[in-house]
């Protein structure tokens, strides 16, 4: 492990977003302060200095953001206009975006800790899904005629009216795009209520969408505490429709109070992903591809490969050779340019992995490479070492989800020994096979249980291919495909007897 230095400079309009005083909420096309007045502050994890304060709001505060949501789609007009007509201005939303690329990227990077580059992908990925969307909507047949002995029938699909999202602070831009896009697309209006930890990108993006013209209450961000804010929203009675994204744990909870409703509720959870590795591969070419899916982000993914699955007779080779590249990685703040990987985004994180490393060792993993608390020069960040470990699949490194720069590895003889490894988990949401056996690579990713098999590759996420999860990583359908775009139609059918 090394470190990096000589950080890009804050931009003058991102300094100037970050010093506005508390950032309000972005309510019915007005800035909305919280009604206690209760701020709570984000910090950069790369220094840990103080970024920005934020109002956090309250019950009645996500109350009044459900109702003006409601009323844009009663009445401004937007769940009633023409495709085209709700289009251009989706896509001078998505101009907008892309136009302020760089500093919608750096407040990014700034609030998660993410490598400027990866946070710019990030925005560009946010502008292409909501051009993807919009342009798939002016092409769906939203009234199908049915084919019934005796009657004239059909059916029409219609937006469900405000839909609430509650999103994570590992991808907040990314995942605000893949899930929002579609529901504007169909001519539903949102509320956001972005992690605490990271709430500036979607905060932005609110003032962005009334300068380029959405009519108010089309877009709501509601920052806050998730116990209070993202708890509001989930049990609100007004949304009709629900998406959440973050840990099994608080999935559960969004989903019993999305019950108590009969509300609709989409589930992207975690992630314990397997990498499974046969004796045929480019030993360099995929331990430096698995080495750069545990590093992106700091771990901090939750479709990462986290559990690699080695054939034995090229076990030690794979290891010591990712061993090698793991110890070059140049860990640094996140707007340094040689930077690869930076901090994990705030204290609990950190000392979450720690403790993993920690307590999988003391069940008998093997350390291959230690890990711990990583110096950078004149830096008090969350910064981590990657880390190996490996031995029995029964460790609790190697059953929870760690959420870190953190792989652990277990051998295997042959490829029904290797599918029964990758399928013995909770989880269920991406695995990948690494084979230059095309016939096996099929057979092995479609054998894996989860939602999401890649083939020699890791984290691949074109539009136009679902993306969900299994088990304990999800259920309500998934993202970034035209089944997404038909969720946030309601269906309706019309009988006329003849």
């Amino acid at each position: 492990m090394s470190t990096a230095e000589q950080s890009a400079a804050i931009l003058p309009e991102v300094r100037q977003f970050l010093q506005a005083g508390p950032l309000a909420a972005f309510v019915g096309g007005c800035d909305m302060v919280s009604s206690n007045g209760e701020v709570f502050q984000t910090c950069d994890p790369g220094s840990k200095q103080v970024l920005a304060e934020v109002y956090a709001l309250q019950p009645d505060d996500v109350d009044r953001a459900v109702r003006a949501a409601a009323e844009a789609f009663a009445r401004s007009g937007w769940a009633r206009m023409a495709p085209n007509d709700r289009g251009v201005l989706l896509h001078r939303l998505a101009d907008a975006v892309e136009k302020r690329k760089k500093v919608i990227a750096q407040i990014e990077s700034l609030d998660a800790g993410k490598i400027l580059a990866q946070a710019e992908g990030d925005v560009q990925n946010f502008v292409d899904t909501l051009r993807y969307y919009t342009n798939m909507a002016l092409y769906v047949q939203r009234r199908s005629a049915l084919a019934v002995s005796g009657c004239e029938a059909w059916t029409v699909r219609h937006p469900w009216g405000p839909c609430g999202f509650i999103f994570p602070w590992n991808f907040p831009m990314l995942l605000v795009g893949w899930n929002i896009s579609p529901a504007l697309a169909a001519g539903n209006t949102v509320v956001i209520k972005p992690a605490e930890d990271t709430p500036l990108s979607a905060i932005y993006l609110a003032r962005l969408a009334k300068e380029v013209g959405l009519p108010d209450g089309v877009i709501n961000v509601v920052p806050g505490l998730g116990h209070v804010a993202g708890a509001a929203l989930a049990g609100h009675p007004g949304v009709k429709r629900m998406s959440f994204t973050g840990s099994p744990e608080v999935g559960r909870l969004v989903g019993a109070a999305c019950g108590k409703n009969l509300v609709p509720v989409k589930l992207e959870l975690g992630g314990k992903g397997a990498a499974v590795v046969f004796e045929d591969v480019n030993v360099r070419h995929t331990a430096r591809r698995l080495v750069e899916a545990i590093t992106f982000h700091s771990g901090q993914v939750c479709c990462d490969a986290t559990r690699w699955l080695v054939q034995k007779s090229i076990y030690e080779q794979f290891v010591e050779e990712c061993a090698n590249r793991l110890k070059k990685v140049q860990v640094g703040y996140q707007l340094a340019e040689q930077s690869q990987m930076g901090p994990v985004v705030n204290q609990k994180q950190f000392q979450r992995v720690l403790g993993y490393l920690q307590r999988g060792c003391q069940e008998g993993a093997q350390s291959v490479l230690e890990g711990g608390p990583a110096e950078v020069a004149g830096r008090d960040g969350y910064y981590l070492k990657p880390a190996l470990l490996a031995g029995s699949l029964d460790n609790v490194a190697a059953r929870e989800e760690i959420f870190g720069p953190v792989a652990y590895l277990a051998a295997f003889a042959d490829e029904e020994e290797a599918v029964a490894m990758a399928n013995h988990t909770d989880y269920g949401l991406a695995n990948s096979v690494w084979t230059s056996d095309l016939a096996r690579a099929q057979r092995v990713a479609e054998a894996m249980v989860a939602g999401n098999s890649w083939i020699n590759a890791h984290n691949l996420f074109p539009h136009g291919v679902p993306y969900a999860g299994v088990n304990k990583s999800g259920m309500g359908g998934g993202v970034l495909s035209a089944e997404t775009l038909l969720d946030y139609w309601r269906p309706q059918s019309v009988v006329r007897p003849l």
